[in-house]
């Protein structure tokens, strides 16, 4: 791993002064932009255009299906991210899904194309992200310096709030022009570039994964008079199971997104149906969430607190916000409700994710991220039949006001969680208290 020495005083951003890890994430930026840019376009294609008097219920089914790998797929993400080079896992997903995109470009361009197939292809290009994102997670330590974790988890989780940004802008867009073939092009397109940029990429540890271990067992005092031996692996219930705060962490959260990960249901249900908008309207919505959630990545860092407290905070002003929809049917008002609902998403990811950077031992973390995405991600499914039914019996307003109740809860059980003390729930303070040793992150 090579990064240009900057001057005295002042340095580089990260992605400028870590060319391979900047690299890898403007891949990223291409890869989640693309699988956004569908699952917003497709959605509005469906409530939109392909289906007649059941639009929720079709945009539902839709987005389950585009979380149901993830999910699903969990155990053996986790054995690919702990048994395969990680570059050349990240580049596979990436062309994949290109591969899948240009085949529904070309069958749409070519004839009718039937809602199974945008569900079929809603199925392989998830597929393809559930491999991708949590191998990029767990590859951060591999890219960067020790220093650098936090940084880099920011600059990484931006990646969904740009991806939110630009993927939204286009994704309703581009269907009310160019239809379904034009956004399967693009979304190709992106999934094409970002495998070329990952081609370029080296990660450390798929050239030096074994010597860096060895080194880390040398460096502990007393251990050059025993055999070093690798620690065995645990089973994901091992794993969670000797976390309890972070196990509980991650149940909360899955709680709060029953009802938060509605929203990508909702909004295309609420432009149709109270605002009388078109594409344009979704993506403004869309971007509004994207550019706050891209904030709040930027300045999650800085905000004060433990991160328990700063995430219930969160949740509550998130609640108030998406509440707003409910009572106020103003285009302006709702575009601000949104930006304030991506903020608190931002803040949240920047913070926990570092946090379970420096918890979770090292050798256990391909199997975490992966059961972190699952964990988060089987209440997915969930919320988007549950709230695509649901819009096709109760209006807009009200789902928005049902998705600001059920926050509430989830808010209040993690601040009350047990065990806050600096160890297990500051990052800030790994580094001055008495910690286990792989609570100080990718290295040790």
């Amino acid at each position: 791993m090579t990064a240009p020495t900057a001057a005295p005083g002042r340095r580089l951003p990260l992605v400028l002064r870590n060319r391979a890890f900047g690299t890898m994430w403007v891949g990223q930026v291409l890869t989640q932009a693309a699988v956004r840019m569908f699952q917003v376009g497709t959605s509005w294609w469906l409530i939109g255009y392909a289906a007649s008097g059941s639009g929720g219920l079709a945009a539902g089914l839709f987005m389950s299906v585009s979380t149901l790998p993830a999910v699903a797929l969990a155990p053996l993400v986790a054995r690919a991210i702990t048994r395969c080079a990680h570059g050349s896992l990240l580049r596979a997903a990436a062309g994949g899904a290109g591969a899948a995109a240009a085949a529904l470009a070309v069958w749409a361009g070519t004839s009718d194309l039937p809602v199974a197939a945008a569900y079929a292809a809603a199925l392989a290009l998830a597929t393809c992200q559930a491999f991708f994102d949590p191998c990029l997670t767990t590859s951060v330590p591999e890219l960067v310096e020790d220093e650098d974790i936090e940084a880099a988890t920011g600059f990484e989780l931006s990646t969904q709030s740009l991806a939110g940004l630009g993927g939204a802008l286009l994704g309703a867009l581009i269907v009310d022009r160019g239809g379904i073939a034009g956004l399967a092009a693009g979304c190709a397109v992106a999934y094409c570039a970002a495998a070329a940029l990952i081609t370029t990429v080296r990660f450390r540890t798929a050239d030096a994964r074994t010597a860096d271990a060895v080194d880390a067992v040398d460096a502990v005092p007393d251990a050059g008079t025993e055999q070093a031996e690798a620690p065995p692996r645990r089973t994901l219930r091992q794993i969670l199971g000797a976390l309890p705060h972070v196990r509980a962490i991650l149940l909360c959260f899955a709680a709060a997104n029953l009802f938060t990960t509605a929203v990508f249901v909702v909004m295309p249900l609420y432009t149709a149906s109270v605002l009388q908008g078109d594409g344009a309207t979704v993506s403004l919505l869309e971007a509004s969430l994207g550019a706050g959630t891209l904030l709040g990545s930027f300045t999650g860092a800085r905000v004060p607190g433990r991160p328990a407290v700063v995430g219930s905070a969160c949740l509550g002003a998130m609640a108030v916000a998406l509440a707003v929809p409910g009572l106020i049917a103003a285009l302006p008002v709702i575009s601000g409700a949104l930006l304030v609902t991506g903020w608190c998403v931002g803040v949240i990811g920047v913070r926990f994710v570092a946090l379970f950077q420096r918890l979770v031992p090292t050798a256990d973390k391909p199997a975490f991220f992966a059961v972190m995405q699952a964990v988060l991600g089987a209440t997915f499914p969930v919320a988007s039949l549950l709230f695509g039914l649901l819009g096709d019996h109760l209006s807009a307003r009200t789902l928005c006001l049902i998705q600001a109740a059920g926050l509430v809860p989830a808010a209040v059980a993690l601040l009350l969680l047990p065990g806050h003390s600096p160890t297990a729930d500051d990052p800030v303070a790994d580094s001055a208290a008495p910690a286990p040793a792989h609570a100080a992150g990718g290295t040790r």
